[in-house]
C-alpha cells in the first residue's frame, strides 16, 4: 500500500507541476494579451520533492533498521513539503507579474484578471499520498522485508575449501574456474 501511494503521489505531483497553475492578462503598449504560468514557473519545490520522495521510496526497501526509519521520515517530510509548497503557491501571482514585466519591459507591470487553476491542489493531493506512504513506512516499515544481504561484503559465511582439480577431467577444471580457483595451481 505504501509503495503504491508513494509512486502514485510522486507521479501526480510531477504531472501537476507541469500544468498551468495561473492565468492572467497583461497590458503592453495599449493592448492586453494573455499570460500563463506552469507550476514549475511558480515554484519548483513540488517537483523536486516528488523526485526526493521517489528516491526515498526506493531506499525504504533497500535499507534496514535505523536507516529505514530515517528514510521513511525523509519520505514523509517530502510529502509534507509538497503539500505546503503547493498550497502556498496556489494563490501566488508573482510568476505572472514577472512575465508581465518581461513582456512589457516595465519592471512595475503587473497582471490583471489573475485566475488560478486547480492544479496546485492536485499537486497537494500527490503530496498527501507521499506523506501517507511515509507514515505507513514509519509505522510498519520495521516489519517489511529488506533486500538480501547475500552479496554484501563482510558477512561471515563459511567458505568452501578448494579441492584440487583433476587434470584428467576437463569438467573439473571448468568447475574450479567457476568457483574462482586457479586449476593450474598446486
Amino acid at each position: 500500500m505504501a509503495l503504491l501511494c508513494g509512486a502514485l503521489g510522486a507521479a501526480v505531483a510531477l504531472l501537476a507541476s507541469r500544468q498551468r497553475w495561473a492565468e492572467g492578462t497583461a497590458t503592453v503598449a495599449g493592448g492586453a494579451f494573455p499570460l500563463t504560468a506552469k507550476g514549475s514557473d511558480v515554484t519548483g519545490v513540488p517537483a523536486a520533492l516528488a523526485i526526493v520522495g521517489l528516491a526515498a521510496l526506493v531506499a525504504v526497501f533497500a535499507v534496514r533498521g535505523t536507516g529505514r526509519f530515517l528514510v521513511s521520515g525523509l519520505l514523509a517530510l517530502s510529502g509534507a513539503g509538497i503539500v505546503t509548497a503547493a498550497l502556498a503557491a496556489a494563490s501566488d501571482g508573482s510568476a505572472l507579474d514577472d512575465e508581465a514585466a518581461k513582456a512589457s519591459g516595465d519592471t512595475s507591470a503587473t497582471v490583471a484578471a489573475l485566475t488560478h487553476t486547480g492544479w496546485p491542489y492536485v499537486a497537494a493531493a500527490g503530496g498527501l499520498l507521499i506523506l501517507l506512504a511515509g507514515l505507513l513506512a514509519l509505522r510498519y516499515g520495521s516489519r517489511w522485508p529488506a533486500m538480501s544481504g547475500r552479496y554484501e561484503r563482510g558477512t561471515a559465511r563459511p567458505r568452501r575449501t578448494a579441492r584440487p582439480a583433476d587434470p584428467e577431467r576437463p569438467e573439473e577444471i571448468w568447475k574450479a574456474l567457476d568457483r574462482g580457483e586457479d586449476p593450474t595451481g598446486a
